[in-house]
């Protein structure tokens, strides 16, 4: 899942070096997340959400997990 999500803010930055940019990395940084790691660094994951609109619980659902709906009570 964090791979696709990779790919994904890297189509919507309109590329490797789109993304490097917006985030104040080199274009080898952006291919090493995509092709090996497979995952944004924490450090990352903000600016990148930021820059592409791609989820942090997408990109790091290690980090930032998606919570779970709070079950409604009924009143006593």
């Amino acid at each position: 899942m964090e791979k696709v999500a990779v790919q994904r803010a890297v189509d919507a930055a309109g590329g490797q070096a789109g993304l490097a940019r917006a985030v104040g990395v080199s274009q080898p940084s952006v291919w090493h997340w995509l092709r090996k790691s497979h995952r944004v660094p924490a450090e990352y994951v903000i600016p990148v959400e930021a820059a592409t609109g791609v989820s942090r619980h997408e990109l790091r659902p290690d980090i930032y997990p998606v919570e779970a709906e709070p079950t409604s009570q009924a009143a006593a």
